[in-house]
């Protein structure tokens, strides 16, 4: 599933290739969105900007109209020159925006609706603060974490309504860059120490989605780095690196199916220990009662 970066990519994209512009043609093969069309037709308006919110993306057209879309786990917006040809099948396509200088195009999005932009943000209230918002504000995010007391922590960060954007890739390196065993409920941890999950999510999510310009169309930046370094083999500190040495202290780096949804969380025993007395202290004294 993409995660909140990804998105914020996305949207930046679409921003710059269809902000100001005219819409020349709609396409959908959703009823639902075809029906809008009908009654108040989006050729003619405006595309004012798009945006992202987590992992929502916000296509804004004048006469208070936003297009709301969620990729879930493999939807992706394209873009194109008029007449250019697509790089996925035709059957995949979802919903098209055409200008008279690109055309964007949704394949295998499964979640999209039109919304009047006044209703905008009722309909997101139960979005968290999005890491990447300009406006994001970290104590609220701790707020919304600590009101999860009973969940263990890897789950709180994966619930879109403590904060936005943060998939299970993140999960993983926000947990292991602050220190934080996975399987520690949020009520057994201290504030510090969920204040520095939160500044760890901004940092590493930021620093994934740079700052772009205002007249480049960037749909593809390299992969997703949490290390810092620069060599490709070594992008991430735990995820999907279950059974090889820690990048830190060498200890094997474990794997657990976690949650309801039961995703893979990895995290190294030794660096993300239980012991919360002392928040800027790791040890490993209590290893062996990581693994569930």
């Amino acid at each position: 599933m993409p995660e909140g970066d990804t998105i914020y990519r996305a949207a930046r994209a679409l921003d710059a290739a269809l902000a100001g512009r005219t819409v020349s043609r709609f396409e959908s093969v959703f009823p639902h969105l075809t029906r809008v069309d009908v009654d108040a037709p989006l050729r003619g308006r405006v595309v004012e900007r798009v945006t992202s919110r987590g992992k929502h993306l916000l296509m804004s057209f004048s006469g208070d109209l936003v297009l709301r879309t969620h990729m879930r786990m493999n939807g992706t917006w394209h873009i194109y020159r008029p007449g250019e040809r697509w790089r996925r099948p035709r059957h995949e396509m979802r919903i098209v925006i055409g200008t008279d200088a690109f055309e964007a195009v949704a394949f295998t999005v499964p979640v999209a609706e039109f919304i009047a932009a006044l209703a905008l943000e009722r309909e997101l209230a139960a979005v968290g603060p999005d890491p990447l918002a300009a406006d994001f504000d970290p104590s609220n995010a701790v707020a919304r974490l600590r009101a999860r007391g009973e969940m263990a922590v890897a789950d709180a960060l994966l619930d879109q309504s403590a904060i936005a954007g943060i998939g299970n890739i993140y999960k993983s390196e926000i947990l292991f860059a602050g220190g934080v065993n996975p399987f520690v409920r949020v009520a057994d941890l201290p504030d510090a120490a969920l204040e520095r999950l939160v500044a760890v999510a901004v940092r590493l999510m930021r620093a994934n989605v740079g700052e772009g310009t205002s007249a480049a169309i960037v749909t593809y930046t390299g992969f997703r780095r949490t290390t810092g370094g620069t060599d490709p083999s070594a992008r991430l500190w735990v995820y999907g690196r279950a059974g090889k040495p820690c990048r830190r202290c060498g200890t094997l780096v474990s794997r657990a199916k976690q949650g309801i949804h039961a995703r893979s969380t990895y995290w190294c025993e030794k660096c993300q220990t239980r012991n919360f007395r002392d928040p800027g202290v790791r040890t490993g004294s209590d290893r062996g009662q990581s693994r569930l």
